[in-house]
C-alpha cells in the first residue's frame, strides 16, 4: 500500500512539473512578467487537481495543502524562465509539455477519485476533469480559445487514459501496470494526432 501511495505522489508531482513548465513556457510567450508566470504555473499545474478534490471532498485539496507542489511549480516556472536555450531544443516545448501533463493527470485524477470511494464514471469523469482543467484555465489566462472547445484529440485521449486506471481496477490488476499503459496510451494518441494531424468530426453550421 505504501508503495502504490508513493508510485501516486510520483506520478502526480510528474504532471504537476510538465503542466507547470507547459503553463510559464507560454505566459512567457505572452509577454507576462515572472509574477504572472508564476501565477500561471501554479494554476495551470494544481487546478485541476484541485477541482477534482473539491469535487470528491478531498479538503483541503492536495494541490494548496501540500508544499511540494508549489515547490515543484515554482522549480517547474525556473527552469522555464532560466533555461530557455535548453527548451528551445526542444520541438515545440508547450505542447511536449502539456501533452506529458495530459497524460499523467489523467490517470492519477481517475485513480484517486476511485481512491475516496466514488464509482467508475465519476472516476472517469473526474480523471479527465484533473488532466484538461490545468490547460483550460491556461488558456482563458492567456486569452485563448481552451483546446477543448477546439475538434483537437486532448479530452479524448484523457478519457482513454482514465478509461485504463479503471477497467484495471474493476479487472483487480495493479496500478504498477495499469499506470504506465495509461499514460503511454494517453501520451501517444496525443502526440500522433498532433503530428498527423486528427481531428474529431465537426458539423458545419446551417445557413
Amino acid at each position: 500500500m505504501n508503495q502504490l501511495h508513493t508510485l501516486y505522489t510520483v506520478i502526480d508531482l510528474g504532471g504537476t512539473f510538465a503542466f507547470a513548465i507547459s503553463g510559464a513556457i507560454a505566459a512567457k510567450v505572452k509577454g507576462l512578467d515572472i509574477f504572472g508566470i508564476l501565477v500561471v504555473s501554479f494554476t495551470v499545474a494544481c487546478g485541476g487537481g484541485i477541482l477534482r478534490d473539491i469535487s470528491i471532498g478531498a479538503i483541503p485539496p492536495t494541490g494548496i495543502s501540500d508544499w511540494r507542489y508549489l515547490f515543484v511549480s515554482l522549480i517547474a516556472a525556473a527552469v522555464a524562465v532560466g533555461i530557455s536555450p535548453i527548451l528551445k531544443l526542444l520541438n515545440r516545448p508547450v505542447i511536449l509539455f502539456d501533452a506529458l501533463g495530459l497524460s499523467l493527470f489523467a490517470v492519477t485524477g481517475a485513480q484517486k477519485t476511485l481512491s475516496y470511494g466514488h464509482n467508475y464514471e465519476v472516476a472517469v469523469l473526474l480523471g479527465i476533469l484533473t488532466a484538461v482543467g490545468g490547460g483550460v484555465i491556461r488558456d482563458i489566462f492567456l486569452n485563448r480559445i481552451p483546446v477543448i472547445f477546439e475538434n483537437e484529440i486532448y479530452a479524448s485521449a484523457a478519457l482513454l487514459g482514465a478509461l485504463v486506471v479503471v477497467t484495471g481496477n474493476y479487472l483487480g490488476i495493479s496500478n504498477q501496470w495499469t499506470f504506465p499503459v495509461g499514460f503511454l496510451l494517453c501520451f501517444t494518441l496525443r502526440i500522433l494526432a498532433l503530428k498527423y494531424h486528427w481531428k474529431l468530426p465537426t458539423f458545419n453550421k446551417s445557413k
